[in-house]
Protein backbone atom coordinates (compact mmCIF):
# COMPACT_ATOMS: atom_id res chain seq x y z
CA UNK A 1 0.00 0.00 0.00
CA UNK A 2 1.21 3.41 -0.47
CA UNK A 3 0.35 6.74 1.26
CA UNK A 4 -1.64 10.19 -0.78
CA UNK A 5 -3.06 12.83 0.72
CA UNK A 6 -4.22 10.88 3.98
CA UNK A 7 -5.30 8.24 1.87
CA UNK A 8 -4.44 4.31 1.36
CA UNK A 9 -4.57 3.56 -2.07
CA UNK A 10 -3.67 -0.24 -2.49
CA UNK A 11 -1.85 -0.88 -5.79
CA UNK A 12 -3.85 -4.00 -6.29
CA UNK A 13 -6.76 -4.95 -5.86
CA UNK A 14 -7.98 -8.76 -6.17
CA UNK A 15 -11.34 -9.17 -7.85
CA UNK A 16 -13.35 -11.81 -7.74
CA UNK A 17 -16.70 -12.42 -9.91
CA UNK A 18 -18.95 -15.16 -9.16
CA UNK A 19 -21.11 -16.52 -12.57
CA UNK A 20 -24.24 -18.49 -10.48
CA UNK A 21 -27.80 -20.34 -10.94
CA UNK A 22 -30.24 -18.95 -9.68
CA UNK A 23 -33.78 -20.62 -7.97
CA UNK A 24 -36.97 -19.66 -6.38
CA UNK A 25 -35.47 -21.53 -3.59
CA UNK A 26 -34.32 -17.95 -1.76
CA UNK A 27 -32.24 -19.84 1.31
CA UNK A 28 -30.42 -21.84 -0.67
CA UNK A 29 -29.35 -18.85 -3.00
CA UNK A 30 -28.39 -17.02 -0.28
CA UNK A 31 -26.04 -20.02 1.39
CA UNK A 32 -24.41 -20.58 -1.99
CA UNK A 33 -23.56 -17.20 -2.57
CA UNK A 34 -22.03 -17.32 0.87
CA UNK A 35 -20.01 -20.36 -0.20
CA UNK A 36 -18.71 -18.63 -3.16
CA UNK A 37 -17.91 -15.81 -1.32
CA UNK A 38 -16.15 -17.69 0.99
CA UNK A 39 -14.47 -19.68 -1.55
CA UNK A 40 -13.38 -16.44 -3.29
CA UNK A 41 -11.91 -14.89 -0.20
CA UNK A 42 -10.06 -17.89 0.76
CA UNK A 43 -8.79 -17.97 -2.90
CA UNK A 44 -7.64 -14.22 -2.11
CA UNK A 45 -10.26 -12.20 -3.30
CA UNK A 46 -10.81 -8.51 -1.56
CA UNK A 47 -13.74 -7.27 -3.78
CA UNK A 48 -16.17 -9.95 -4.76
CA UNK A 49 -18.86 -9.44 -7.43
CA UNK A 50 -22.08 -11.27 -7.21
CA UNK A 51 -25.22 -11.52 -9.77
CA UNK A 52 -28.12 -8.94 -10.11
CA UNK A 53 -30.84 -10.32 -7.95
CA UNK A 54 -29.13 -13.52 -6.64
CA UNK A 55 -31.30 -13.92 -3.44
CA UNK A 56 -34.28 -15.69 -5.86
CA UNK A 57 -35.66 -16.30 -9.39
CA UNK A 58 -35.47 -13.42 -11.81
CA UNK A 59 -39.26 -12.54 -11.13
CA UNK A 60 -39.68 -9.54 -13.99
CA UNK A 61 -39.85 -12.04 -16.73
CA UNK A 62 -43.53 -11.14 -15.99
CA UNK A 63 -46.21 -8.92 -14.29
CA UNK A 64 -47.35 -10.51 -11.41
CA UNK A 65 -48.71 -8.21 -8.07
CA UNK A 66 -47.63 -10.71 -5.66
CA UNK A 67 -43.68 -10.75 -6.47
CA UNK A 68 -44.15 -6.83 -4.61
CA UNK A 69 -43.83 -8.96 -1.36
CA UNK A 70 -40.53 -9.71 -2.16
CA UNK A 71 -39.42 -6.13 -1.95
CA UNK A 72 -37.96 -5.27 1.51
CA UNK A 73 -36.83 -1.88 3.37
CA UNK A 74 -33.13 -1.61 3.70
CA UNK A 75 -33.73 -0.92 7.42
CA UNK A 76 -34.74 -3.91 9.06
CA UNK A 77 -33.58 -6.34 6.05
CA UNK A 78 -33.44 -9.98 6.34
CA UNK A 79 -30.46 -10.54 4.42
CA UNK A 80 -28.12 -7.49 4.15
CA UNK A 81 -26.86 -7.93 7.57
CA UNK A 82 -25.81 -11.27 6.64
CA UNK A 83 -23.54 -9.86 4.03
CA UNK A 84 -22.37 -7.32 6.11
CA UNK A 85 -21.21 -9.66 8.76
CA UNK A 86 -19.71 -12.08 6.45
CA UNK A 87 -17.70 -9.03 5.00
CA UNK A 88 -16.35 -8.16 8.18
CA UNK A 89 -15.35 -11.54 8.67
CA UNK A 90 -13.70 -11.90 5.84
CA UNK A 91 -12.18 -8.61 5.24
CA UNK A 92 -13.80 -8.32 1.89
CA UNK A 93 -15.61 -5.95 -0.32
CA UNK A 94 -19.29 -6.96 -1.25
CA UNK A 95 -21.46 -4.84 -3.91
CA UNK A 96 -24.78 -6.58 -2.54
CA UNK A 97 -27.79 -6.40 -5.33
CA UNK A 98 -31.58 -7.05 -3.48
CA UNK A 99 -34.83 -5.65 -4.56
CA UNK A 100 -35.93 -2.41 -2.24
CA UNK A 101 -39.03 -1.10 -1.21
CA UNK A 102 -39.19 2.51 0.03
CA UNK A 103 -42.50 3.71 1.57
CA UNK A 104 -44.17 3.13 -1.84
CA UNK A 105 -41.36 3.08 -4.16
CA UNK A 106 -39.77 -0.06 -5.40
CA UNK A 107 -36.32 -0.16 -6.61
CA UNK A 108 -33.75 -2.51 -8.24
CA UNK A 109 -31.04 -1.55 -5.46
CA UNK A 110 -27.12 -2.12 -4.52
CA UNK A 111 -25.43 -2.37 -1.14
CA UNK A 112 -22.35 -0.98 -0.63
CA UNK A 113 -20.86 -3.37 2.22
CA UNK A 114 -16.96 -2.73 3.04
CA UNK A 115 -14.65 -4.61 4.14
CA UNK A 116 -15.29 -4.11 7.51
CA UNK A 117 -19.38 -4.73 7.50
CA UNK A 118 -20.39 -0.96 7.06
CA UNK A 119 -22.65 -0.33 4.47
CA UNK A 120 -21.36 2.46 2.88
CA UNK A 121 -24.55 3.63 1.13
CA UNK A 122 -27.28 1.99 -1.07
CA UNK A 123 -27.01 2.77 -5.63
CA UNK A 124 -30.47 2.24 -7.00
CA UNK A 125 -30.67 1.01 -10.73
CA UNK A 126 -31.35 4.19 -12.72
CA UNK A 127 -31.74 2.49 -16.66
CA UNK A 128 -35.02 0.17 -16.30
CA UNK A 129 -35.40 -2.02 -18.96
CA UNK A 130 -39.04 -2.93 -20.63
CA UNK A 131 -39.75 -5.87 -23.21
CA UNK A 132 -40.94 -9.53 -23.36
CA UNK A 133 -39.33 -11.60 -21.12
CA UNK A 134 -37.37 -8.05 -19.05
CA UNK A 135 -40.61 -6.68 -17.74
CA UNK A 136 -38.84 -4.56 -15.06
CA UNK A 137 -40.88 -1.07 -15.63
CA UNK A 138 -43.34 -2.89 -13.62
CA UNK A 139 -41.56 -3.54 -10.16
CA UNK A 140 -38.94 -0.60 -10.84
CA UNK A 141 -38.96 2.61 -10.12
CA UNK A 142 -36.18 4.33 -11.97
CA UNK A 143 -33.17 4.95 -9.66
CA UNK A 144 -32.86 8.65 -7.82
CA UNK A 145 -29.67 8.69 -6.52
CA UNK A 146 -27.11 9.23 -9.56
CA UNK A 147 -24.32 7.32 -10.49
CA UNK A 148 -22.02 5.96 -7.04
CA UNK A 149 -18.00 5.74 -6.93
CA UNK A 150 -17.56 4.79 -3.55
CA UNK A 151 -14.19 4.70 -1.55
CA UNK A 152 -13.88 1.19 0.00
CA UNK A 153 -11.14 -0.36 1.85
CA UNK A 154 -9.59 -1.76 -1.73
CA UNK A 155 -9.86 1.04 -3.94
CA UNK A 156 -12.56 3.37 -5.88
CA UNK A 157 -15.05 1.00 -6.87
CA UNK A 158 -18.58 2.06 -9.20
CA UNK A 159 -21.10 -0.09 -9.65
CA UNK A 160 -23.75 0.10 -12.39
CA UNK A 161 -26.48 -3.02 -12.67
CA UNK A 162 -27.48 -5.04 -15.12
CA UNK A 163 -29.17 -2.87 -18.03
CA UNK A 164 -27.04 0.13 -17.09
CA UNK A 165 -24.37 -1.61 -18.88
CA UNK A 166 -25.45 -0.46 -22.08
CA UNK A 167 -25.19 3.30 -21.38
CA UNK A 168 -22.08 5.28 -21.73
CA UNK A 169 -22.25 7.91 -19.86
CA UNK A 170 -22.84 5.61 -16.57
CA UNK A 171 -19.31 4.32 -16.86
CA UNK A 172 -18.20 7.88 -17.63
CA UNK A 173 -19.53 9.43 -14.81
CA UNK A 174 -18.37 6.76 -12.23
CA UNK A 175 -14.78 7.28 -13.99
CA UNK A 176 -14.96 10.72 -13.55
CA UNK A 177 -15.73 10.35 -10.17
CA UNK A 178 -12.86 8.00 -9.82
CA UNK A 179 -13.02 4.29 -10.12
CA UNK A 180 -11.03 2.43 -10.31
CA UNK A 181 -13.06 -0.18 -11.48
CA UNK A 182 -16.72 -0.57 -12.56
CA UNK A 183 -18.74 -3.21 -11.91
CA UNK A 184 -22.04 -4.95 -13.33
CA UNK A 185 -24.06 -7.33 -11.22
CA UNK A 186 -25.97 -9.23 -14.48
CA UNK A 187 -29.20 -11.21 -14.98
CA UNK A 188 -29.20 -11.49 -18.62
CA UNK A 189 -29.90 -14.27 -21.16
CA UNK A 190 -32.10 -15.36 -24.17
CA UNK A 191 -34.37 -13.05 -25.55
CA UNK A 192 -38.11 -14.59 -26.39
CA UNK A 193 -39.55 -15.01 -29.89
CA UNK A 194 -41.30 -12.04 -29.79
CA UNK A 195 -38.00 -10.01 -29.64
CA UNK A 196 -36.47 -11.79 -31.79
CA UNK A 197 -34.82 -14.13 -30.48
CA UNK A 198 -31.46 -11.64 -30.53
CA UNK A 199 -28.27 -13.60 -28.82
CA UNK A 200 -26.57 -10.70 -27.35
CA UNK A 201 -24.09 -12.11 -25.61
CA UNK A 202 -21.25 -10.84 -27.60
CA UNK A 203 -22.31 -7.03 -28.05
CA UNK A 204 -23.29 -7.64 -24.54
CA UNK A 205 -19.71 -7.84 -23.66
CA UNK A 206 -18.26 -5.69 -26.26
CA UNK A 207 -20.28 -2.52 -25.03
CA UNK A 208 -18.27 -2.70 -21.16
CA UNK A 209 -15.38 -3.74 -23.25
CA UNK A 210 -15.72 -0.12 -24.95
CA UNK A 211 -16.29 1.15 -21.91
CA UNK A 212 -13.33 -0.08 -20.33
CA UNK A 213 -11.31 1.40 -23.53
CA UNK A 214 -12.85 5.47 -23.52
CA UNK A 215 -12.42 5.64 -19.60
CA UNK A 216 -9.33 3.32 -18.53
CA UNK A 217 -11.21 1.59 -16.14
CA UNK A 218 -11.29 -2.35 -15.44
CA UNK A 219 -14.69 -3.80 -15.98
CA UNK A 220 -16.63 -6.75 -14.61
CA UNK A 221 -19.64 -8.35 -15.17
CA UNK A 222 -21.06 -11.01 -13.02
CA UNK A 223 -23.92 -13.31 -14.20
CA UNK A 224 -26.24 -15.57 -13.97
CA UNK A 225 -26.43 -18.91 -15.73
CA UNK A 226 -29.59 -21.72 -16.17
CA UNK A 227 -32.95 -21.75 -17.26
CA UNK A 228 -35.91 -19.84 -16.02
CA UNK A 229 -39.11 -19.98 -17.09
CA UNK A 230 -38.72 -19.15 -20.28
CA UNK A 231 -35.31 -17.56 -20.26
CA UNK A 232 -31.88 -19.39 -20.56
CA UNK A 233 -29.57 -17.39 -18.92
CA UNK A 234 -26.07 -17.14 -20.80
CA UNK A 235 -23.27 -16.53 -18.55
CA UNK A 236 -20.10 -15.71 -20.00
CA UNK A 237 -19.00 -13.50 -16.60
CA UNK A 238 -16.18 -12.00 -17.70
CA UNK A 239 -13.39 -8.88 -16.46
CA UNK A 240 -11.49 -6.79 -18.58
CA UNK A 241 -8.65 -4.56 -18.91
CA UNK A 242 -8.40 -1.10 -19.06
CA UNK A 243 -7.45 -2.05 -22.89
CA UNK A 244 -10.62 -4.07 -23.29
CA UNK A 245 -8.43 -7.14 -22.73
CA UNK A 246 -10.14 -9.99 -21.36
CA UNK A 247 -8.71 -10.61 -18.51
CA UNK A 248 -10.63 -14.11 -17.42
CA UNK A 249 -13.94 -15.71 -18.60
CA UNK A 250 -16.61 -17.95 -17.70
CA UNK A 251 -18.90 -20.32 -20.05
CA UNK A 252 -22.35 -20.46 -20.53
CA UNK A 253 -23.52 -23.08 -18.57
CA UNK A 254 -21.48 -23.58 -15.49
CA UNK A 255 -20.87 -22.10 -12.27
CA UNK A 256 -17.71 -20.25 -11.34
CA UNK A 257 -15.62 -17.94 -9.49
CA UNK A 258 -12.90 -16.12 -11.42
CA UNK A 259 -10.24 -14.17 -10.59
CA UNK A 260 -8.16 -11.06 -11.79
CA UNK A 261 -5.61 -8.97 -10.24
CA UNK A 262 -6.09 -5.22 -10.95
CA UNK A 263 -2.77 -2.99 -11.32
CA UNK A 264 -4.68 -0.06 -10.09
CA UNK A 265 -1.25 2.00 -9.71
CA UNK A 266 -0.42 1.31 -13.70
CA UNK A 267 -3.90 1.81 -14.60
CA UNK A 268 -3.71 5.37 -12.65
CA UNK A 269 -0.47 5.93 -14.67
CA UNK A 270 -2.21 5.09 -18.37
CA UNK A 271 -5.44 6.84 -17.63
CA UNK A 272 -3.91 10.29 -16.68
CA UNK A 273 -1.16 9.48 -19.95
CA UNK A 274 -3.45 8.36 -22.22
CA UNK A 275 -5.84 12.14 -22.12
CA UNK A 276 -9.34 11.03 -22.21
CA UNK A 277 -9.95 12.89 -19.96
CA UNK A 278 -8.11 15.70 -19.97
CA UNK A 279 -9.27 16.87 -23.39
CA UNK A 280 -12.26 16.48 -23.02
CA UNK A 281 -14.89 19.20 -23.70
CA UNK A 282 -18.10 19.60 -21.32
CA UNK A 283 -18.86 22.73 -22.23
CA UNK A 284 -19.79 21.52 -25.91
CA UNK A 285 -21.85 18.16 -24.12
CA UNK A 286 -25.24 20.34 -23.26
CA UNK A 287 -26.66 18.47 -25.63
CA UNK A 288 -26.90 15.03 -23.98
CA UNK A 289 -28.87 16.25 -21.53
CA UNK A 290 -31.61 16.73 -23.85
CA UNK A 291 -33.78 14.01 -25.43
CA UNK A 292 -33.91 14.56 -28.77
CA UNK A 293 -30.34 16.26 -28.87
CA UNK A 294 -31.43 19.86 -29.18
CA UNK A 295 -29.87 23.41 -27.83
CA UNK A 296 -30.57 23.52 -24.18
CA UNK A 297 -31.90 26.33 -22.72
Amino acid sequence: MKEGEGVVVNETIRLAVVQMACNAERDKNLDKAERYVRQAAAEGATLVLLPELFEGAYFPQVEREAYFALAQPVEGHTFLPRFQALARELGVVLPISFFERANQAYYNSLAMIDADGTLLGVYRKAHIPDGPGYEEKYYFAPGDTGFRTWSTRVGLVGVGICWDQWFPEAARIMALQGADVVLYPTAIGSEPVEAGGLDTRRMWRRVMQGHAVANGVFVAAANRIGVEGDATFYGTSFVCDLEGEVMCDAGSEEEAVLHATLDVTAARAFRAGFGFFRDRRPDLYAAITTRDGGETS
